[in-house]
């Protein structure tokens, strides 16, 4: 018998679990009796068994408990060499409190019966309340530990024992969920396109205000989006005055843009580093100049819409520190005339 009960436990212990919200509750549970004096029983002896649970829900008892409970070793009889085995049945209702985010104490209540191998006495087969306290821990998703205290009072004769076991409660059979319900989303109406203003010649100032259009690409404009300022992007070497053929291109532009606004004017400022003296300097600008105007007027700009001043080294927009910044301010500006 002792082999079978322990093969019992043993199996109901590798049950596999569902999930926290499940409907039953499979407990091995060991433990110990300790019996009133006068029953003539060993004082105390060990007991196992198995219950099972089966969770209530929307209910005020958390679970009803179905189990047994078998004397692990025979029990002997005081003054004699009788022995017996004790088996007990038994159902409770099972109320849980919970005190902790894995711990809750739980209350217990009910009937069964006691069934000896060999009745002697009072210890007669018969049926038994009960009552009881204990906590459980949860110590995985799947897995708690149970210890509770329970006292048990014979119906017959008020015969009393005191029983404590110690459980693994493993959860089982998952509880079906209602499918979701899904609400269909009121139809969103699409807004109609915002159209993007547009800006054709890419000056910072959209066709509709535009006064000024097919302005020269890196020109500064007003609000109006008409040129206040363009840099010819000649670059002079040093002490010359000489345009380069590289720089042929960017003149031509302006060139052709003067010839199509006949009310366009503009004067044509030249700069120098400040290697050599000011007055050299002034000079030079003031032939810079003069250079651009030429290569102007060679392209067809009407010589009075244009006029050559120089700044020599006086407004420089780098630092003439370092040969880059000396590049930048040997420059050749168009500062358009109103």
């Amino acid at each position: 018998m002792k082999k079978v009960l322990l093969s019992t436990i043993a199996c109901a212990s590798l049950a596999l679990a569902a999930n926290s919200d499940y409907k039953y509750e499979i407990t091995p549970l060991i433990g110990g009796v300790y019996t009133e004096g006068n029953l003539g029983l060993d004082r105390s002896y060990a007991n196992a068994g198995l219950s099972l649970g089966f969770n209530q829900f929307d209910s005020f008892i958390d679970q009803v408990e179905l189990g047994f409970l078998r004397s692990i070793e025979d029990v002997g009889y005081r003054g004699t060499n009788n022995d017996t085995g004790i088996t007990r049945v038994f159902t409770n209702l099972i109320k849980e409190y919970p005190v902790g985010a894995n711990t809750s104490l739980y209350t217990l209540v009910g009937a069964g019966v006691e069934i000896f191998d060999k009745e002697d006495g009072y210890n007669e087969d018969g049926l038994f309340g009960n009552y009881g306290v204990g906590v459980k821990y949860q110590l995985a998703d799947q897995l708690a530990l149970k210890f509770d205290v329970r006292h048990l009072i014979e119906i017959d004769h008020g015969d009393n024992n005191l029983l404590y076991t110690l459980g693994l409660a493993v959860p089982f059979g998952e509880v079906s969920k209602p499918a979701p319900v899904v609400e269909t989303p009121a139809p969103v109406e699409t807004p109609a396109p915002v159209e993007t203003p547009k800006d054709s010649d890419a000056d910072g100032v959209i066709d509709e205000l535009d006064q000024c259009p097919d302005t020269m690409k890196g020109a500064k404009v007003d609000t109006v989006g008409c040129m206040t300022l363009i840099n010819l992007n000649i670059n002079f070497d040093t002490d010359k005055s000489v345009i380069k053929d590289s720089y042929n291109s960017r003149i031509a532009e302006f060139a052709k843009m003067m010839k199509a606004n006949p009310k366009l004017k503009a004067s044509i400022e030249a700069h120098t580093d400040s290697v050599g003296s000011n007055a050299y300097n002034q000079k030079l600008s003031e032939r810079r100049a003069a250079s651009t105007v030429k290569a102007l007027t060679d392209l067809g700009v009407d010589s009075t819409k244009i006029k050559a001043v120089g700044f020599g080294e006086t407004r420089p927009v780098a630092s003439n520190e370092t040969a880059e910044g000396r590049a930048e301010n040997r420059r050749v500006e168009a500062v358009m005339v109103k």
